[in-house]
């Protein structure tokens, strides 16, 4: 879509056109809408001012990028959007040569955009590229937002930082003295007139700085941003961020700059959606609505693995003040808003902040409590260093719940929860263990309270895969349960919701299988597993998870150490690859996951041509 040539109106017409289309779309497929909404004008004006095929737009986080994918010729295929084999609903370079970066985690997109503007200056190509990066408010809580800007103030590298506030305000406007100090300090006139002054004052001695100084100073008081101006980066706003001719404008003077410059822009979440306006964070992340009344279709019966989690956990904390808790910048997705609502002074959203997080609860053990960090499988990747140096080395009693892990559907290749077990099994200290249902969560949590050293737990998005499952033991450090015994050769091992897995694959065989809640993955329950070996030889692994460094993985390590070698081992993990979105039964089954799947993949392993699988 050419729109270099468009005029205003028919600009403003084009992001009102953008708007219907991706609410139309989100309504039916279900992603993220109110950041997106508020997003079109910033979105039009960059493709206005800036050529997406040579300078690097670069998206934080990237679910704000609807608008873009509209702009960029995807418009006839964005009713697939999050669909499987459908557009991604991040930016991804493999779909289109307008989306310059993968990104589906946060924070990431200036120390991107200080990257590509080595790579610009190394190949000589400053007067015809610049970076283009736009970030969220919430986003810049992250610290390695600030070790980007840090280098970019320091090297002045030509870069263009869109600030999309839309939520809390860094600095409220000062009515119209903000507007025209805003969009003054963006022109030419003021740039030269800044830099002659500097020139001036350094022919009369220190007194003339010190006045220069004072007087700059006095200038940055009525207009925010002194904290970016200070690290060396020129700072602009706060501009209306839905005023399509003031923003083109701004960001044509700031691309002229030839320097670091960040645009303070406030847009409104769900701007052109009045439901969705604001700051409620229901319409953040959506699935399928109807528009009119903004009502949600109709959800699941079953109760979520979240909502077990939740009221595990209300029941500890009614019972134990010394139980507290963090989540990073969510809430709501992992369950803590009730929490945080009761005890406002025991259960905190440190904003997106994973590193923190971890730290910061690391402290509380040491001090006597007994922390539960709840993070989604994905985003505790981001804190790894901080829970192998500051949790695991001390050997402190935090708790990490892991919400999300496994397949997450829609989000895709950035949200899957697939190796929390491969990177964490790794660090001394560590426990690693999962329920499989209601009741064995509810035993697990009980487990964990009490549990002196560090501990994981994992947990899929949504409800169990089976919920009728045999009656729970409690949970005791490094046992296994053992759910199914007959004299079949053949062994399911499940290992929290893959222990569901491993009894619908079961429903689908003509012959006896036996099967074994693994419960430990580290400690392994080596007692079971030594006597087990000693009847079944044949042991199929369940586990929604990575294969490589995974169950399969610890149980192979395990029977190697031992020498025992006569057991065949197949591991239904997932493969050393990342894994697309869609429909979470659609993934499942291109992997060849689903348990009918499963189901002909065991009959033909164990080749035995008497053995029939049921429809």
């Amino acid at each position: 879509m050419n729109i270099k040539s468009s005029r205003i109106k028919e600009l403003e017409n084009l992001c009102k056109e953008i708007r219907e289309e991706i609410l139309r779309v989100v309504s039916k497929n279900g992603g993220h809408l109110s950041s997106t909404l508020g997003a079109t004008e910033l979105i039009v004006a960059m493709h206005e001012v800036f050529d997406s095929k040579k300078d690097p737009f670069i998206f934080d986080v990237s679910h704000q990028a609807y608008a873009h994918k509209l702009l960029t010729g995807r418009w006839k295929e964005f009713d697939t959007l999050r669909q499987f084999n459908g557009l991604c609903g991040y930016t991804k370079p493999s779909e289109s040569e307008h989306d310059y970066f993968v990104a589906g985690h946060s924070s990431t997109s200036i120390s991107l955009g200080v990257g590509a503007a080595k790579a610009i200056a190394l190949k000589g190509e400053q007067n015809s590229r610049v970076p283009v990066v736009m970030i969220g408010d919430g986003s810049m809580t992250a610290g390695m937002v600030y070790e980007a800007l840090n280098e970019l103030g320091e090297k002045k590298y030509p870069m263009v930082i869109i600030l999309n506030d839309n939520e809390m305000s860094i600095s409220k406007p000062i009515g119209a003295i903000s507007r025209i100090l805003s969009s003054a300090m963006a022109s030419p006139f003021y740039q030269t007139f800044k830099k002659h002054t500097e020139n001036f004052v350094d022919n009369f001695g220190e007194g003339a700085h010190y006045i220069a100084k004072r007087m700059e100073e006095s200038l940055k008081i009525i207009t925010p941003g002194i904290m970016f101006e200070e690290m060396g980066i020129n700072y602009i706003g706060p501009v209306d961020g839905h005023n399509l001719a003031q923003l083109i404008d701004i960001l044509q003077k700031a691309k002229e700059l030839k320097k670091p410059v960040i645009i303070h822009a406030q847009t409104i979440k769900g701007k052109g959606y009045e439901l969705a306006e604001g700051k409620d964070e229901k319409w953040h992340g959506v699935g399928p609505f109807d528009i009119n009344s903004g009502a949600s279709a109709k959800k699941s019966t079953q109760k979520s693995a979240t909502q077990i989690y939740t009221e595990a956990l209300l029941h500890l904390a009614k019972n134990n003040e010394k139980i507290v808790g963090a989540t990073a910048a969510m809430p709501s997705g992992t369950g803590l808003s009730e929490l945080i609502e009761l005890y406002p002074n025991r259960f905190w959203d440190v904003a997106i902040a994973e590193q923190h997080a971890v730290t910061s609860m690391a402290a509380l053990a040491k001090e006597g409590f007994k922390p539960f960090c709840t993070i989604y499988s994905t985003f505790l990747q981001r804190g790894y260093d901080q829970i192998i140096h500051d949790t695991c080395l001390m050997n402190l009693p935090v708790v990490f719940a892991l919400d999300r892990a496994g397949i997450v559907g829609e989000d895709g290749e950035t949200h899957q929860g697939v190796f929390d077990i491969s990177f964490l099994r790794a660090i001394p200290n560590m426990t690693l263990f999962a329920p499989r249902d209601e009741k064995s969560f509810h035993q697990a949590m009980a487990f964990a309270a009490e549990y002196p050293y560090p501990c994981s737990l994992r947990y899929p998005r949504g409800s169990f895969t089976v919920t009728d499952l045999p009656e729970p033991l409690p949970f005791e450090l490094a046992k296994s349960q053992l759910l199914r015994s007959n004299n079949s050769d053949i062994l399911f091992i499940g290992y929290g919701n893959g222990v569901g897995r491993a009894y619908e694959t079961a429903g689908f065989l003509d012959f006896e299988v036996n099967i074994l809640d693994l419960r430990f993955v580290k400690p392994l329950d080596e007692e079971m597993l030594r006597g087990l070996s000693t009847k079944h030889k044949k042991w199929f692994v369940f586990s929604d998870s990575a294969k490589m460094g995974g169950v399969g993985s610890a149980i192979l390590e395990f029977l190697a150490e031992e020498k025992i070698l006569h057991i065949e081992v197949v591991s239904f993990e997932y493969e050393d690859k990342f894994i697309t979105h869609g429909n979470t039964k659609l993934v499942e089954e291109s992997l060849g996951l689903l348990p009918s799947q499963l189901a002909l993949k065991i009959t033909k392993i164990i080749d035995k041509s008497d053995i029939i699988v049921k429809d």
